[in-house]
């Protein structure tokens, strides 16, 4: 990745930021789309240790916690993204160009 979200890279140019903005918008949804794929394994791997219940709670627990927290994670970055399509079409005029 060149950058962070937010760093210069398009220059001073209108369509140079509004690149920087889908490239920024492509790069999170990238990584949505990898965390929703471990969440589903997690969450495979859950159902596969529930059936299998060896009577071992102390492990499920943490199963448990561990996949909350990785919930917690994907909803913050989905919200991000929320609110970055947000910033985008509202600094575009509210036309957001379709793909």
């Amino acid at each position: 990745m060149e950058g962070t979200m937010g760093s210069k890279r398009g220059g001073s140019t209108l369509t140079g930021f509004l690149g920087d903005i889908v490239d920024d918008t492509k790069h999170l949804v990238d990584d949505l789309i990898v965390r929703a794929k471990d969440v589903e394994k997690d969450l495979r791997n859950a159902a596969t240790d529930l059936v299998k219940d060896d009577g071992n709670e102390e492990d499920s627990a943490q199963d448990v916690a561990a996949l909350q927290a990785t919930l917690a994670d994907l909803q913050a970055k989905v919200e991000q993204l929320t609110a970055l399509k947000a910033k985008q079409g509202s600094s575009s005029g509210g036309t957001a160009a379709k793909s």
